[in-house]
């Protein structure tokens, strides 16, 4: 089959890797523009273009996908199947192009946790379980008929930036297998309708800065998710000092904290400790506005509390 992959950040490169690797045929790749970043304005390359042109695949860089020449060359390109991942909402006129359609890798259990930051929210609201999904595209984001699933059982303890890696490898396997399917015909559509019948979805939309600020007056463990959930990015946060400070990493201690909650406790050397509902948050990696960020430790040494 000709396929075309779109994606762009790091998450979408293990899979188009497993696709190359796997014997695909990945005729061009679809990607963001390429755009200036920093202070120097150096011009910034997604992730999926680097690979893409270090393994001689073309790459389509269009503004606007529904842009009259971006049509023309993709249609040019006669593609059997469309691969997303970590891509943006694609317009009915690009995903239903090609005869076999257009399959997209979801970072959760579909029909549980659609949305813009699944890896997120699972950690966040404690799951014990994720996965990795493949489905068609249809209309509505993340509603397609389901191909394959995978699970994995969460730790506990895991951070967002750690659970993405692992369904960053999951989920290129599971691509693999799918367009194997596809190609073959052995596969089945389970339409998402049947799964959600009866249950309570659970949402995963995109992360705000006001999502990120830490309410010490929520259980001890629920803070501890919220900086599990978040790290390292957009990173939980509280107020220090007048002074914005996040928060990486961090254990808990449940039990009466004895203080108000949002009060901290500290040795000033090896130990700050701030007070939730029912426990204390530990913290051990941190980074406080306008420094860089360090471990406990080091931070406690370089500022007096």
């Amino acid at each position: 089959m000709r396929i075309i992959f779109m994606g762009t950040p790091a998450f979408a490169v293990a899979s188009l890797d497993a696709l190359i690797q796997a014997g695909c045929n990945v005729v061009a790749v679809v990607t963001a523009p390429d755009k200036p970043a920093g202070r120097g304005q150096k011009v910034n390359q997604s992730a999926v273009k680097i690979y893409a042109e270090r393994n001689g695949i073309k790459a389509l860089q269009p503004e606007k996908l529904k842009n009259p020449e971006f049509l023309a060359e993709l249609a040019a390109l006669k593609a059997d199947l469309q691969v997303v991942v970590a891509f943006r909402m694609l317009p009915e006129v690009v995903w239903n192009m090609p005869p076999k359609g257009t399959i997209n890798l979801h970072a959760s259990l579909l029909p549980q946790y659609r949305g813009a930051a699944p890896i997120n929210w699972v950690i966040i609201n404690g799951e014990k379980e994720s996965g990795v999904t493949t489905f068609f595209l249809k209309h509505e984001i993340d509603t397609g008929d389901i191909l394959f699933t995978e699970k994995v059982t969460l730790t506990g303890t895991e951070t967002a930036g750690e659970l993405h890696d692992r369904l960053m490898n999951k989920g290129a396997g599971l691509l693999v297998k799918t367009v194997k399917g596809i190609e073959s015909g052995k596969y089945n559509e389970h339409p998402q309708e049947q799964l959600a019948a009866g249950t309570e979805l659970k949402h995963a939309p995109k992360i705000f800065k006001t999502d990120c600020l830490i309410d010490f007056t929520q259980p001890v463990e629920r803070v501890y998710n919220l900086i599990r959930g978040l790290s390292p990015s957009p990173a939980a946060y509280t107020i220090l000092n007048d002074k914005v400070l996040k928060i990486y990493n961090a254990t808990y201690e449940p039990g009466e904290p004895g203080i108000a909650a949002g009060g901290f406790v500290t040795d000033n050397k090896t130990r700050l400790k701030f007070a939730a509902r029912d426990g204390f948050i530990s913290v051990t990696d941190v980074q406080l506005e306008g420094k860089k960020r360090m471990g406990i430790g080091e931070f406690l040494r370089g500022v007096k509390l």
